[in-house]
Parts: C-alpha cells; structure tokens; sequence
C-alpha cells in the first residue's frame, strides 16, 4: 500500500469533479456572456433577463447530460471498487 496509489485515485477523482462540473457550468457560461454583451448593448440592466436564460441552459445541460454524468460516476464507482484489493493487499 503505497501513497501513490493514493495520489492517482485523488488525482482521477479530482479530474472527474472537474469534467462533470464543467460539462454543467461552461454553456451557462456562454450564454451569459451572450446576455451580458446584450444587455451593454441595449442598455437593459434587468436582473431576470441574466438569469432565466443561465438557469434554462443549466436545467437543459443537466437533463440532456444526466445520463452520462450518471454513467460517469457509476464507471469510475466500479473502478474504485475493483482496485480495493490492488490498494488493500
């Protein structure tokens, strides 16, 4: 049982949180951009028109994304669960 082993399962972990998160936030990223260089543009400083479209792309991203998000987090449960004996023994 060595610390390396350790470091690649927090680094493989910590690669996971990074992918999932940013396959959530990065379009309601975008598409706040589109809506703050919008809104400079018109003039219009409506604090519902930044967030509706934000949360919309969210939800859509999560619903069409879930499933693989889901699958993701199942593949890398499964192979953490199949190295305890490597990290164990």
């Amino acid at each position: 049982m060595s610390p390396e082993v350790f470091v690649d399962v927090l680094r493989d972990a910590l690669f996971l949180v990074i992918l999932l998160v940013s396959a959530i936030i990065l379009p309601s990223l975008f598409v706040g951009l589109l809506v703050a260089v919008f809104q400079a543009a018109t003039s219009i400083n409506e604090q519902t028109l930044s967030f509706l479209p934000r949360l919309i792309v969210t939800l859509l991203s999560l619903i069409f994304g879930g499933h693989w998000l889901t699958q993701t987090i199942m593949e890398f449960t499964h192979e953490l669960f199949l190295s305890i004996p490597t990290v164990v023994g």
